[in-house]
C-alpha cells in the first residue's frame, strides 16, 4: 500500500504554481502614446500622463518639480490612490518611456521601469548632475507599490535581476509592511533614491 501510495504522488501531473510560465510584455509611456493633462507654461507646472498598458491597467506618470511618480489603476483615479502614487525621490528624476509588464501564464502582475536619478554629487562639464540608472520593480493591484529597486550602473546584468525580482517578491509583497529590496550590488542611484 505505501509503494502505491509513493508511486500515486510521483505520477502526478506538477502542481500549477510550479508549472507558471514567465514573460514579459512591453508597452509605451513617451507622450505621444499617452493622454498628457496639466500641461503649464511655467516651469514648476506639474503634467499627467495617462498611458495604456495590459490587462485593462493605465500607467499614471505624474511630474512636479521634475520628480515623477509612477502608479497603476484600472484608471487615472484608481492609481492615484495606490501608495506607489505617493513616493517620490528626492532628487530630480525621470523615467524612461518603456515599461516592462511581467506576467505569469499571461497575466500581469508587476512592472519594471528605468528611472534616471540626478546626481547632485557628480555633474558634467556644463555643471549639470549627471543621471545615475536604477530599475524599479512596482507590483500590479491590488496594491500597487515599489517592491524592489535595481542599481543599473552596479549590477551588469541588472534587467535579469529585476525580472528575478519581480518573479519572486513582487505578487507576495505587502505594501505597507514590507520594505522595499534592494537587489544586486548597492550603487550610487539606489543610494539617491533612498535618502
Amino acid at each position: 500500500m505505501a509503494v502505491a501510495a509513493l508511486l500515486s504522488t510521483a505520477l502526478d501531473p506538477i502542481s500549477p504554481a510550479s508549472a507558471q510560465t514567465f514573460g514579459s510584455r512591453y508597452t509605451s509611456t513617451a507622450p505621444k502614446d499617452c493622454r498628457v493633462t496639466g500641461a503649464g507654461t511655467e516651469v514648476d507646472d506639474s503634467t499627467i500622463r495617462t498611458c495604456p498598458g495590459k490587462a485593462g491597467l493605465v500607467v499614471v506618470i505624474t511630474e512636479d518639480d521634475l520628480r515623477e511618480t509612477v502608479s497603476v489603476g484600472r484608471n487615472r483615479a484608481a492609481a492615484a490612490r495606490e501608495p506607489a502614487a505617493q513616493v517620490w525621490f528626492g532628487p530630480f528624476n525621470s523615467t524612461e518611456h518603456t515599461v516592462e509588464w511581467r506576467t505569469a501564464n499571461g497575466k500581469p502582475f508587476a512592472i519594471i521601469q528605468r528611472w534616471h536619478i540626478a546626481d547632485n554629487a557628480d555633474e558634467d562639464k556644463n555643471g549639470r548632475p549627471i543621471a545615475k540608472p536604477m530599475l524599479a520593480v512596482i507590483r500590479l493591484p491590488p496594491g500597487v507599490c515599489h517592491v524592489a529597486y535595481i542599481d543599473a550602473q552596479a549590477n551588469p546584468k541588472a534587467n535579469e535581476l529585476a525580472r528575478k525580482a519581480a518573479d519572486e517578491l513582487a505578487r507576495d509583497f505587502k505594501c505597507g509592511k514590507d520594505e522595499v529590496k534592494v537587489i544586486g550590488a548597492n550603487g550610487r542611484a539606489v543610494g539617491l533614491a533612498r535618502r
